[in-house]
């Protein structure tokens, strides 16, 4: 019984400790569940460019665009945000259940066997080769297309590009286009042809899928994912993919491109940080010869919204520090001269929502290539019975960019100032445009 008080101060003590550690230990939170997997949703009320760019600041891909409402991809926290600025957010029905397989679209093993078929059958003209290689090993497989075609020569060059993002597979397919269309028709004994002409004197470059993985993933179940990114996992340890139309050099990390990993517009941990992206920005750096890029004008092509959009996406300004005003007239001639051939909106990138980290931003704040972006088509699945049409629709776009690689300038009359005797288009395929 003696023992009893020196145990009894012994438990009191006991307790006394265990209640004072108690708030730091219960201050321990679970960790956060994962964030959900984006969503499709539809966003009314949106009106204005500033609207639009507000919502796009979330992290939200803006997927296309209404005259009073958005259509977006976003994950549940990028809806809360965007619901808290005051916006009606819906659900979306999509899609989601497309038949599993378009038969006339091309995998990537269907397109690379094309490509080495057509290089096969016009070695003259076409020279296969790849820019590097996508996160999972695939060849970015490219293609010069001229008439000394393993000679460098000293023409103006030009640059399309297609499947920055996965689901937006119709650019693949108009890569393959403008391929066919530059090789299948040419014939030798013609030398007056209007395609022989541009070939004979242009130096073409084509990327034909920069994002294969991300295309491959898209497909592999038999049901399309709506997937917009890379597959190269991110820091978090859950998520996948970057943007890699957000990813580029200049003006990388501003409005419109999100710091989220598992933002559909993620622009990854740090400029040309995708591999897809690093082997494009490699390849235009290395076509500056003698300290001029030969690189002239440049397309991309992604889906969809019938737009021609050119620099800049990353100010609403028309004309800032970093573009010449002679140039950003010619981007709006020769933007509103190729809308004119295929029905689409030509129009500033920014007027849609601000965007940073974008190709077309890159290639003209770097290097001063004349860059647009083309949004082919009304959604990103189009049947394949639709592809002739889709593709035929931007011929005479693709032949006037050519056309005009060897002067932009005369698009504003201009050619005499900045350009060399004899470099001005003949203006075969854009004979309403003024110029010198």
């Amino acid at each position: 019984m003696s023992h009893w008080p020196h145990a009894l101060l012994l438990l009191v003590a006991l307790i006394v400790g265990a209640l004072a550690a108690g708030p730091a230990l219960t201050t321990a939170q679970p960790p956060s569940p994962p964030p959900g997997p984006p969503v499709r949703y539809r966003v009314v009320g949106v009106i204005t460019r500033e609207q639009r760019s507000a919502i796009a600041a979330t992290g939200a891909a803006i997927d296309a665009i209404g005259p009073d409402a958005v259509a977006i991809t976003a994950t549940p926290d990028e809806r809360r945000r965007i619901a808290a600025l005051g916006f009606a957010v819906q659900p979306l029905a999509g899609p989601l259940d497309f038949p599993p397989a378009d038969a006339a679209y091309h995998t990537y093993a269907e397109l690379s066997a094309e490509l080495q078929a057509v290089a096969a059958a016009h070695p003259d003209r076409v020279r296969l080769f790849s820019i590097g290689r996508s996160y999972e090993g695939r060849e970015l497989w490219a293609a010069k297309v001229s008439d000394n075609v393993q000679t460098d020569e000293d023409e103006p060059e030009a640059l399309f590009v297609g499947h920055y993002h996965a689901r937006e597979h119709l650019s693949v397919e108009m890569l393959l286009a403008i391929l066919h269309m530059l090789v299948d028709g040419d014939d030798p004994a013609r030398p007056k042809d209007p395609i022989n002409r541009l070939v004979d004197t242009r130096e073409i470059y084509l990327i034909f899928d920069l994002n294969p993985d991300g295309g491959e993933y898209d497909i592999a179940t038999g049901v399309y994912q709506y997937w917009r990114k890379n597959r190269q996992p991110n820091s978090d340890g859950v998520s996948i993919g970057t943007d890699l139309n957000r990813n580029h050099s200049y003006r990388w990390g501003g409005s419109g491109a999100s710091d989220d990993p598992g933002s559909e517009t993620y622009r990854g941990p740090a400029p040309a940080s995708a591999p897809e992206v690093a082997a494009i920005e490699s390849f235009v750096n290395n076509r500056v010869i003698d300290g001029v890029q030969q690189i002239r004008v440049a397309i991309t092509f992604h889906t969809y919204g019938e737009l021609i959009l050119w620099p800049y996406g990353y100010t609403y300004d028309d004309v800032p520090d970093d573009m010449q005003a002679d140039d950003h007239a010619v981007f709006v001639a020769l933007g509103q001269a190729m809308a004119a051939t295929n029905g689409y909106t030509p129009q500033q990138a920014s007027d849609l929502y601000l965007t940073s980290g974008d190709f077309t931003d890159w290639a003209y704040g770097v290097h001063r290539i004349f860059a647009y972006t083309f949004e082919m088509g009304t959604n990103f699945y189009p049947p394949g019975a639709a592809i002739p049409a889709e593709t035929a629709r931007n011929r005479a776009a693709v032949l006037a960019l050519l056309d005009y690689a060897g002067c932009p300038y005369a698009t504003i009359g201009k050619a005499v100032i900045y350009c060399a005797e004899g470099s001005a288009p003949q203006r075969i395929w854009l004979p309403f445009l003024g110029g010198s």
